[in-house]
């Protein structure tokens, strides 16, 4: 949708201009994902109405001290600190953008700063738990149908490659190389890279490539994972899925990225090298891969101050 089409009557031309520019440019140019896109789209939005509302007509009557004031009014309503350092860094891309293009000569997103957001260590299953999940999933599958089956080999794939939800409802059934034991993964920016699989992942695969002919009555010809109806799965089944499996388990529920958390501590803890596993998950920053470091680190503490006689 552009902004065009939800900002009439409330923008200037020109800010509605902009807006949809800027929007084109995160879509097209930079490949960010429709939830990434969206989620700009409607800070923008936001700061401009605000913005209007002082009489800024253009891109260039958007001042720092503005900004600042609609970030204090949308932090007196309530938004946590995660959405507050969010639309922050949706008015510096934008700013950012508006400098590059010309449509400013001074970007006041560049002193503008993003509360300080505590960082949490995800929660993630410990090995024991992770092989826990699967053995519940396989008596699961075996005393089940497709469906059950299905989902056996959603949740081992997940595990095995610590890949994201939407890059695993993305995959065709001619990404899948058996013979390697490889999966293409398309990632973040519409980047790809192979991602290794073992070989509990790869029987589960086979079985579910026997029964997925029968699954439903029209089947999306080139998708790997299919919902009940035919067609490709989508990431709210999947997150279902995992709750399900996990909770069922008897193990802390976790989301699909608890998944993927899990997978990259347990592939740290078993020796790997940081950036081994750095382009496994398809990080661009090591530094967003060595958080699982300190994931172990905390792990290894907990288990000292519960055994070591002295801790």
């Amino acid at each position: 949708m552009s902004a065009t089409a939800t900002t009439s009557g409330e923008l200037s031309p020109d800010l509605i201009a902009a807006l949809d520019s800027f929007v084109v440019h995160l879509r097209d140019e930079k490949r960010r994902s429709p939830n990434t896109v969206r989620a700009y789209q409607v800070d923008v939005h936001e700061l401009l109405v605000f913005a209007h509302g002082s009489d800024a007509t253009v891109p260039a009557d958007v001042t720092l001290p503005m900004i600042r004031s609609w970030l204090a009014d949308v932090g007196e309503r309530g938004a946590a600190k995660s959405t507050l350092a969010r639309k922050a860094a949706s008015i510096r891309a934008f700013t950012r953008w508006c400098r590059q293009r010309g449509l400013i000569t001074k970007d006041p997103g560049e002193r503008l700063t993003s509360p300080k957001i505590p960082k949490r260590l995800p929660t993630i299953l410990d090995q024991e738990q992770a092989g826990t999940v699967m053995a519940s999933a396989a008596t699961r599958s075996a005393e089940g149908g497709a469906v059950e089956l299905r989902d056996l080999a959603i949740i081992e794939l997940l595990y095995a490659t610590g890949m994201r939800v939407a890059e695993l409802c993305a995959i065709d059934l001619a990404d899948i190389d058996f013979d390697r034991r490889t999966v293409r993964v398309t990632g973040k920016g519409n980047k790809e890279r192979m991602v290794p699989f073992g070989v509990p992942a790869a029987r589960v695969l086979v079985e579910w490539l026997r029964a997925r002919p029968t699954f439903a009555k029209w089947i999306d010809p080139t998708a790997l994972f299919i919902g009940v109806r035919g067609g490709r799965i989508d990431a709210r089944l999947v997150r279902t899925v995992v709750h399900d499996l996990t909770s069922s388990a008897g193990v802390p529920e976790i989301a699909p990225h608890g998944l993927r958390h899990s997978a990259a501590s347990h592939v740290l803890e078993g020796g790997a090298d940081l950036r081994a596993v750095q382009e496994l998950l398809g990080h661009a920053d090591l530094a967003t891969t060595q958080r699982y470091t300190h994931i172990s680190v905390e792990r290894l503490r907990k288990a000292f101050d519960q055994a070591h006689p002295r801790a």
